[in-house]
Order: C-alpha cells, then structure tokens, then sequence
C-alpha cells in the first residue's frame, strides 16, 4: 500500500503574503489549507515567516546559529587557503 505523494508545488511571494493575510484576518488555518490544498507545515512556516522578518525568503529567515555556522565555515575556508600559501 502507497501513499500518494503530492506533487512538489511553488508558490509566489504574493500567494504566501494572501494566505497570511487571510489567517490574520481571522480565517481558520485549517479552511485556508483545506481550501488552497495546502500542507499545513507550508501555511505555519509562511505565518512564522511573515512574523519574524516579513519576507519569505530563506536567506532572510535564517537562525542566529545559522548565519553564525555559514560565518566560521567561511572563516575556516580562508585559514586553509592562507595555510596551504604559508606551508
């Protein structure tokens, strides 16, 4: 026995900046899923989104711990291109 899997879809900016509005209009969030076909990860990660920076963006919506990770990755990237220089 399968699932059916839902074909991965794309939504625009536009579209999650609706589907927000609608919920912070006061539409329950299991209409607006139910009624856009929606998950509801995909709805609750748009609102969180919207919330904490307003953009839906992935690079505009990183952690702390994140941007610290990608900093010391860079870091470490420029201490091994100056060592392998020096030695």
């Amino acid at each position: 026995m399968t699932k059916n899997k839902r074909e991965r879809r794309t939504f625009t900016a536009e579209f999650k900046h609706q589907m927000v509005q609608l919920y912070q209009n006061g539409k329950p969030r299991k209409d607006i899923i139910k009624e856009y076909g929606l998950t509801p990860s995909s709805l609750d990660r748009w609102i969180n989104q919207n919330h904490t920076s307003g953009s839906f963006k992935e690079k505009d919506n990183k952690t702390a711990e994140q941007l610290e990770l990608e900093a010391l990755r860079k870091e470490n990237k420029t201490n091994n291109f100056l060592w392998k220089m020096i030695f």
